[in-house]
């Protein structure tokens, strides 16, 4: 039997989801998720095999959620289900261990397969999806390394090469803990990074804060 958890902000969605996996044999829907922190606290409680996992939600979004599990240990297999087609979130989500990228359009039939693909470590996308993703991922191998960050993770990682923690950075940026985190760990994913410490290190050789900014906190 394989455990699966749906996540999305939208009821409607979730009911939906929820009746159409209930339908196919070998499936059990243990429980529901609308935002990204329900979402980890129903993972580690619940034990799924499979989470459907929604992008764009309030709080910790979807992302945030998979930089979260990364790392742990017995994590679940991870479908991204979404209503949005941005190739950068897509690549994002598969570099941080999304196993398949679906459109929330997709048939019924392919979501149950992506899951029954996921709970073997299998994956399913769309020929569409398919097809942007190496496109652009060819793309990005060519970019400079700043450019695979967004202007927010930008701005994260100049604060963390002031030398300053979670806490600081949140309360310089106006951002909530949680998602400087989330930040922090996909800034050390996208630049191959091993730590906060190697990623102020690497701010600093790319000229992000003068030398004499660097390893200063807040009072």
């Amino acid at each position: 039997m394989v455990k699966v958890l749906i996540v999305d902000d939208h009821e409607v969605v979730r009911q939906g989801l929820r009746f159409m996996l209930t339908q196919e044999p070998g499936f059990q829907v243990v429980g529901e998720a609308a935002d990204g922190q329900e979402a980890l606290e129903a993972i580690r409680r619940l034990a799924p095999d499979v989470v459907l996992l929604d992008l764009v939600m309030p709080g910790l979004d979807g992302l945030g959620v998979l930089h979260a599990l990364n790392g742990q240990p017995n994590r679940p297999a991870v479908i991204v289900l979404t209503s949005y087609a941005d190739e950068n979130k897509a690549i994002e989500a598969m570099r941080v261990g999304a196993l398949s990228y679906l459109p929330k359009t997709t048939p019924g039939e392919r979501v149950t397969e992506a899951v029954r693909a996921a709970a073997t470590g299998g994956s399913v996308m769309t020929p569409t999806v398919a097809a942007a993703l190496v496109h652009r991922w060819r793309e990005r191998e060519r970019e400079g390394p700043l450019e695979r960050l967004s202007a927010r993770e930008r701005d994260v990682l100049v604060e963390l090469s002031r030398g300053r923690s979670n806490r600081e950075i949140a309360r310089s940026l106006s951002l909530g803990e949680q998602t400087v985190k989330s930040h922090v760990s996909s800034i050390l994913t996208k630049l191959d990074l091993q730590d906060r410490t190697q990623a102020a290190i690497f701010g600093l050789q790319h000229g992000l804060v003068p030398l004499g900014e660097a390893l200063q906190t807040d009072d």
